[in-house]
């Protein structure tokens, strides 16, 4: 059983990682060297399914064929629209197996979305997923002149459709079998002709202040990070990991697909979103990666069981938590953990958090990552008071993922940790900025020379919009966009992101936008967490017919008033909250006030709901 004041076992292994200075050269030694070993897991009608690294380089090799087969070379791009799955991974191998670009479009882009990425792309094949993706390529593929065929992994629904630029994956596969036959080295031979400067994959920004921008990574760029990513973020091949996150974002992508690639860890995909609670308590993965987002929803789905359970339960558990944060204190401050609080926290351990930690499913966990957007430093100490540490990590598309993270031997709440060793990070004195440089940063912006230039400082430092401090011992905070610091009237400077977290810390809320640049006060924009909130309205016999009634329920809005009041006491009297407004429309990934990774679009909240925000400052 790993202990808190004894994080020797977080320490990176030094006989972990393969040799190559290519992604795809890197794949192809780990099939050599790791043959009958598991790599990937997925769970296929209720049975856990295993792939070894020899199965993965099979078919890998197969797709590759089938591609080469297409007249797909060297150069040529390939998009994916899919969900999180093991062909996802397997179609990037071999894309990049091929010398091609690999680039991920999320699944929940709708096909005006598709058209662009695809032709910004200049996307030769396309992989879907369904005939839900499909549909959506189908619809637009008239104005891709560019696109040569279309390749779909799940032909349900499908087996009467006669297209002749549609095929099944299976179909590609069974064409590369044949074209290997004829071809036995086709596939090797361009898989090392690859070089370290040539562009590997594409990865859209979110686009949320205009059209998406491609960030260009190249291969080297992409095996450097990756290498560094694991000193920061340790794995090895006796690690569980899990993948859940689009892998079209960054995030997945290096911290998932590729650290698990270079260093051996086995990789879990999830069922759908919808099943990640359940799927990570049968996985129980060593190291959990996720969004606030996630973590957020585990804890609340323990604070709602506990306030279901008994007296005893919850007074059993008061007390451990209790222990727990003790614990978390010494850790946090650096001070020796005493042998009676040790044994007090096994004690507690034994009586209650281990049980929680199986509630969630990280019992195992040797650590968790937190990423991609900020976080409550109370969260993360919650998740220390189990026993488990979070190390939070800071970066973007445009840096290959994270730039600083968190160490475990010193953590400090509310910090982004120090820079990363791989790669160089300061403050800009006048615009206190937080700017990166190193070969993990990207190549630039595809098809857009202006805009590249733009990013980048004239002493050829990445411009990352986001604004910071950083303190004597080289740990970075983030304060808050550059863009999005209000300003009220009275002059008062207020970052947003602080109040938020603490919102977002809440069971009831998902989301939270603050309002008031230029505004006598602050109001904010709320979306809640349905799940819970209508947990709480049966409990308490609050009627309701659908989700805007359920956010009108004047029990409802004194819940999340009663929530604004906690926490505005942590904060002084300019900076807190007057008024609120609840979201009544149930969001999805789909909807445009959402990011892909679930975020609310600040702008755009702000613009769409203009009636509603201005309404908060009359009277």
């Amino acid at each position: 059983m790993s202990n808190l004041w004894d994080l020797s076992h977080l320490q990176p292994r030094t006989d972990v990682g393969l040799a190559g200075d290519t992604i795809s050269a890197i794949f192809w030694n780990a099939v050599t060297a790791r043959g009958n070993q598991i790599w990937l897991r997925e769970k296929d009608l209720g049975i856990w399914r295993s792939w070894t690294w020899t199965q993965v380089g099979e078919a890998v090799s197969e797709i590759a064929g089938g591609l080469l087969a297409l007249g797909f070379t060297a150069g040529d791009t390939s998009s994916i629209l899919s969900n999180t799955m093991i062909e996802w991974v397997l179609c990037d191998l071999a894309v990049l197996s091929c010398g091609g670009v690999a680039n991920g479009i999320y699944p929940t882009d709708a096909p005006v979305q598709v058209h662009y990425l695809c032709e910004d792309s200049r996307t030769r094949v396309l992989f879907v997923e369904d005939d839900e993706q499909l549909d959506k390529v189908l619809e637009v593929r008239g104005k891709l002149p560019l696109l040569a065929k279309i390749v779909v992994f799940d032909m349900d629904g499908l087996r009467k459709l006669d297209d002749p630029q549609v095929i099944s994956l299976d179909s590609l596969r069974q064409m590369g079998r044949a074209y290997n036959a004829q071809h036995p080295n086709a596939v090797q031979q361009h898989a090392a002709a690859c070089k370290s400067e040539d562009l590997a994959i594409l990865v859209y920004t979110s686009g949320t202040t205009g059209k998406p921008k491609g960030a260009m990574h190249t291969h080297g760029g992409l095996v450097y990070a990756v290498h560094g990513f694991n000193s920061l973020f340790p794995h090895d091949d006796t690690d569980e990991a899990m993948a859940f996150l689009p892998l079209c974002h960054i995030g997945e992508r290096m911290g998932g697909e590729y650290l698990a690639l270079y260093t051996g860890a086995r990789l879990n995909f999830v069922e759908n979103p919808d099943t990640v609670p359940e799927n990570v308590r049968e996985i129980a993965p060593t190291v959990g990666k996720g969004v606030p987002r996630v973590w957020e929803k585990f804890y609340s789905s323990v604070t709602i069981a506990l306030a279901e359970s008994t007296r005893l339960q919850q007074t059993i558990y008061a007390w451990a938590i209790g222990v727990g944060r003790q614990v978390a204190e010494h850790v946090l401050t650096g001070q020796p953990v005493p042998a009676l609080l040790k044994a007090y926290f096994r004690l507690a351990r034994w009586l209650a958090l281990d049980n929680v930690r199986k509630m969630i499913g990280i019992h195992r966990a040797r650590y968790l990552i937190t990423a991609a957007a900020p976080i409550s430093p109370e969260l993360i100490k919650w998740y220390l008071a189990l026993g488990v540490p979070m190390l939070e990590g800071w970066g973007m598309t445009e840096t290959a993922g994270a730039s600083t993270g968190m160490r475990p031997g010193r953590i400090k709440l509310g910090s982004i940790g120090p820079a990363a060793d791989f790669n160089q990070v300061r403050l800009d004195p006048q615009s206190g900025e937080i700017q990166v440089k190193g070969r993990n940063v990207f190549a630039g912006y595809l098809n857009l020379p202006e805009k590249t230039a733009e990013a980048f400082t004239p002493d050829g430092w990445l411009h990352t919009g986001d604004a910071g401090t950083v303190d004597t011992d080289g740990y970075y905070r983030i304060t808050d966009r550059i863009k999005d610091i209000i300003i009220t009237a009275g002059g008062k400077n207020i970052t947003p992101s602080e109040l938020e977290n603490e919102l977002k810390f809440s069971p009831y809320i998902t989301d939270a936008v603050v309002i008031g640049d230029a505004r006598p006060y602050l109001t904010v924009i709320i979306m809640i967490d349905h799940e819970n909130v209508e947990k709480f309205a049966q409990d308490h016999d609050v009627p309701f017919s659908n989700y805007a009634s359920l956010t009108r329920a004047p029990e409802v809005q004194e819940l999340i008033q009663g929530v604004i009041d906690e926490v505005n006491k942590k904060f002084a009297r300019v900076e807190q909250i007057k008024k609120f407004f609840l979201l009544d429309t149930q969001l999805t990934a789909e909807d445009e006030e959402l990011t892909p990774t679930m975020k609310l679009k600040r702008k755009l909240v702000q613009t769409k709901y203009a009636p509603q925000i201005e309404a908060m400052y009359l009277g």
